[in-house]
């Protein structure tokens, strides 16, 4: 089963941006990433070719979150992409989160959501 329940963020980040550029956001409130985000974009994150929409030097870095009831300890941790799949056929459902992040500058934002899973009730709830 593909990707369900997709919310996109871009909207928010346009306003975002829109409010950096005009100067009702500052910098230092737009680039806020916490130094765990950051750390896990450099040994976790996925690169992609797109550059940071504030610094413009730097190349922005995917870092996506699993949460969920059925993940146990496994909720609240840092997947690659490759590993969803195999998630998504061994789990009911979950919920990814992609975060973009600029280790340049420490921008960072949510920009998709969506839940996984192949939909089935997990065996413990079987009757």
């Amino acid at each position: 089963m593909g990707p369900r329940l997709v919310v996109d963020y871009c909207l928010a980040k346009r306003a975002v941006l829109a409010g950096l550029r005009s100067g009702h956001l500052s910098r230092d409130d737009a680039c806020d990433a916490h130094p765990y985000l950051l750390r896990a974009a450099k040994y976790h994150g996925e690169p992609t070719q797109r550059r940071c929409p504030v610094c413009g030097k730097h190349r922005l870095t995917h870092v996506t979150y699993v949460y969920g009831d059925e993940l146990g300890r496994y909720a609240g941790r840092v997947k690659v992409t490759a590993e969803l799949a195999d998630m998504a056929r061994e789990y009911g459902e979950f919920r990814v989160f992609v975060v973009e992040v600029c280790q340049g500058c420490a921008w960072n934002h949510l920009t998709v959501s969506y839940v996984l899973g192949h939909g089935d009730e997990p065996r413990s709830q079987r009757g």
